[in-house]
């Protein structure tokens, strides 16, 4: 059975800036990667570019077997029309820092907004499913509420409800605890584990080092735009090997 996200030697540039440098890396089902580093090492570009919110320069991803925003026609590659990028998206979930919430719109209509409008499956069926993700992440209460009511931490729980009401096949966070007041920060992690409990899919990126270490079945390592090290929590964070991995690590702990 294939990974459900790879990456193959991918490239990101920015101008004249390259992001992503020849990054390689899969994540196979049910599995939980963290993947941590220095700011500006690269880390939410790879995320952003594996959901397509960002287009590479080279190299290939793919989830669950596709190629993210190509088809292959014999040894060519050819640009998916903007219909197959919008199915191929659902694939993939996305937590952002900063919550991307509706402001307009209740809890429950943000929940809705995807599975209704976008994958248009029955409305009753769809409410049904969000309010008990709404329970999964203790924010039952707040359906009704709108996202100005809501303190940061249940802004991001509900973000991951979100994201789930769109049953994707993997999900991505970029740094969900980065924007949160400290006091905030445990509610939105336990919903992640409880999460990870179940066998989602789910890709990382965080600064919460406890977490990776409690958590996840792999780390990655990047800095200055390519994937340095990968390995066990253990070899990664309890016992590195890698001078750089080594060094970043004391200076977080």
């Amino acid at each position: 059975m294939p990974p459900i996200l790879q990456a193959i030697h991918v490239q990101k540039y920015y101008g004249a800036f390259q992001a992503l440098k020849d990054v390689s890396l899969s994540v196979d089902r049910g599995e939980v990667v963290c993947i941590i580093g220095p700011s500006g090492s690269g880390k939410s570009t790879l995320l952003r570019c594996a959901s397509q919110l960002e287009s590479i320069d080279g190299g290939v991803i793919t989830v669950d077997g596709e190629i993210a925003g190509y088809r292959r026609s014999g040894e060519t590659l050819v640009p998916l029309g903007d219909a197959q990028i919008a199915r191929q998206r659902q694939n993939v979930g996305m937590v952002f820092q900063r919550f991307n919430l509706f402001p307009h719109r209740s809890v429950l209509e943000n929940l809705l907004e995807g599975p209704v409008r976008v994958q248009r499956r029955p409305a009753e069926e769809c409410r049904k499913e969000a309010l008990a993700l709404l329970e999964r992440v203790g924010l039952a209460v707040k359906a009704a509420a709108y996202p100005n009511e809501l303190s940061g931490g249940q802004q991001q729980r509900v973000a991951i409800a979100r994201a789930l009401a769109m049953r994707p096949k993997i999900i991505l966070f970029d740094e969900p605890t980065s924007a949160l007041d400290p006091e905030l920060v445990g509610e939105v992690l336990s919903v992640m584990k409880e999460l990870a409990k179940t066998g989602m899919t789910m890709v990382v990126v965080t600064h919460e080092i406890a977490f990776c270490r409690e958590v996840a079945d792999r780390v990655i390592f990047m800095d200055g735009g390519a994937v340095i090290a990968a390995g066990s929590p253990e070899d990664m964070i309890v016992r590195p090997q890698n001078p750089r991995v080594a060094s970043f690590i004391s200076a977080v702990l």
